[in-house]
């Protein structure tokens, strides 16, 4: 945890009751403000969103912070012709549309190469591959239980732990399941996590995105209905 995300997550937690994030970890707060800081390449500083008491001034305060020039155009439209020219030019598909299902034009079979290859020209990482369910399942379940171990047996419950952990490791390195479904998705989840490298000038930006962005990233990610973020939401 960062000093600066660390300073906000005492204001967050009171986010809780009003807007019914009752069963939300603090570590998915956490994580969230660290993915706003660098989307935004912003910094949270000690104690600097205390006074804010609505979500719609939580909006402008990142807003704000943003030290780059207003250029009024679109960012997904210009992510999405970013995505399209990289698919295209390592793929050789052409005619690529926002509805085009990405499973069929990244194989499973070159799936990992592909995505490492788009990354690597986009310059940013998609997080797009997980490994199977089952499989982070039961390395998870190896995990815990190697922790109570450790108190019958050390080595046994040690060998398991770093069993588990690379196990982890080598699954989140070739896992090949894809839960966005189109490139549509995929865009805005660019656009989202990776705002002003998904630009084609990095050094602009588009003041009237921010909000509708932060609504969608904390309606995801905090699993919360889009009504409840309404600028006058009230920080309690």
């Amino acid at each position: 945890m960062n000093s600066s995300t660390a300073a906000s997550l005492g204001r967050y937690a009171q986010l809780m009751t009003e807007l019914e994030l009752k069963n939300i970890d603090l570590e998915d707060i956490e994580d969230l403000l660290a993915k706003v800081e660098k989307s935004f390449n912003i910094k949270f500083v000690s104690g600097e969103l205390t006074a804010l008491s609505t979500f719609g001034e939580l909006c402008d305060h990142i807003t704000n912070k943003i030290q780059f020039d207003h250029s009024d155009n679109c960012t997904t439209q210009q992510a999405f012709y970013k995505l399209r020219n990289v698919i295209s030019a390592i793929t050789n598909i052409k005619n690529i549309k926002t509805d085009t299902i990405l499973s069929d034009i990244l194989p499973r079979q070159k799936r990992i190469s592909v995505v490492k290859q788009m990354e690597n020209q986009l310059g940013f990482k998609l997080s797009l591959l997980r490994p199977k369910y089952f499989i982070t399942g039961t390395l998870i379940i190896i995990f815990l239980v190697s922790l109570g171990g450790l108190f019958i047996s050390w080595k046994i419950g040690l060998a398991f732990l770093v069993l588990s952990l690379v196990g982890l490791r080598i699954a989140n390195t070739f896992g090949k399941e894809i839960d966005i479904k189109t490139v549509g998705e995929l865009t805005k989840k660019m656009t989202r996590e990776n705002y002003l490298k998904s630009r084609r000038n990095s050094t602009t930006f588009n003041r009237n995105e921010i909000e509708n962005i932060l609504t969608e990233w904390f309606s995801k990610d905090l699993d919360l209905d889009k009504s409840k973020l309404t600028r006058d939401a009230e920080f309690l």
